[in-house]
């Protein structure tokens, strides 16, 4: 199958072949919203906005989530918050928490967690962080939609806060288990325990912004398939999310025979590489505050 027919299946279908290679676990921060509401709706760049992005970014975010589902990812992991955004100030953490409230209370997701069957959970330090705060109060929040939608078993929604470094948490994790079990656990006790139930090696990861992976503790092989949108997570589109799956389908799953390999192909991938010398992805220029990818790769003639 093309890239083409790729796109032009049914959605149905594509669900099918992504669930048919093997239960998928997704990691997908989404990145960039204040960005994407300011230029959707540039009528509101003004002070005193918190209510309208919330709303806004609330809708995207269940709209992206299920798009993600109905494409087969069944297993989100969904980094929300961390340390470095405590650094913009009150206002922006004060709009945070309301927004971190949504995801346990607001009836637009929890109609979602039912209508999708979703198990939610909240992973990282947050009691750790948030304790001292008073924010403290989400944290038992977050327990009460874990325990509602704990029956729920065709998808499952991991919010990561402050899971930046696990290092703490899992040292508590060992010791307890060791106190309670008389041994130490294995790698799937600790993942359980971190994350509240077993989660696999992460398959694939979808960035944005300035490369990097980040907050899946445990769950990072090495091997996962890493994509960076160039335009902020809630742009994504179902055009854009069927290129990734198919990229991780069929496109990165070959393994080059040298020996097999004809002349033409060495031709093409000499000409490949000579084009791009010194071309780097992850280089990028920094223009009124904001860092920009700089376009690298170049096809040569007759490669496509």
């Amino acid at each position: 199958m093309d890239r083409a027919e790729f796109q032009d299946l049914p959605t149905e279908q594509v669900g099918q072949l992504v669930r048919a290679a093997g239960p998928k676990v997704c990691v997908f921060p989404i990145n960039g919203t204040r960005r994407w509401f300011l230029l959707t709706h540039p009528s509101q760049r003004g002070e005193g906005l918190a209510s309208a992005y919330l709303d806004a970014t609330a809708k995207r975010h269940v709209e992206i989530y299920r798009l993600l589902f109905d494409h087969g990812l069944d297993t989100l992991l969904t980094p929300v918050f961390g340390p470095d955004l405590v650094e913009r100030g009150e206002p922006y953490v004060q709009t945070a928490a309301d927004g971190l409230a949504r995801l346990a209370t607001h009836p637009d997701f929890l109609d979602f967690y039912d209508t999708y069957d979703v198990r939610v959970r909240f992973y990282g330090d947050h009691r750790r962080f948030l304790g001292p705060t008073p924010y403290a109060y989400l944290s038992d929040l977050f327990d009460g939609v874990t325990a509602r939608t704990l029956a729920h078993g065709r998808h499952r929604l991991f919010f990561g806060l402050f899971a930046h470094d696990a290092t703490e948490a899992l040292a508590e994790i060992a010791i307890r288990w060791y106190q309670e079990q008389g041994c130490p656990p294995d790698k799937r006790q600790i993942v359980e325990a971190y994350y509240g139930e077993y989660v696999g090696p992460v398959d694939l990861f979808i960035g944005f912004d300035m490369l990097s992976a980040f907050d899946m503790p445990l769950v990072a092989t090495g091997t996962e398939d890493l994509y960076f949108t160039v335009s902020p997570s809630l742009y994504l589109t179902q055009r854009q999310l069927r290129d990734i799956l198919y990229d991780h389908l069929y496109a990165r799953r070959g393994e080059p025979d040298y020996s097999d390999m004809s002349a033409r192909e060495w031709d093409l991938m000499g000409d490949f590489y000579q084009a791009n010398m010194e071309r780097t992805l992850g280089v990028g220029m920094e223009r009124g505050g904001v860092w920009y990818p700089l376009p690298q790769a170049r096809l040569p003639p007759g490669f496509a």
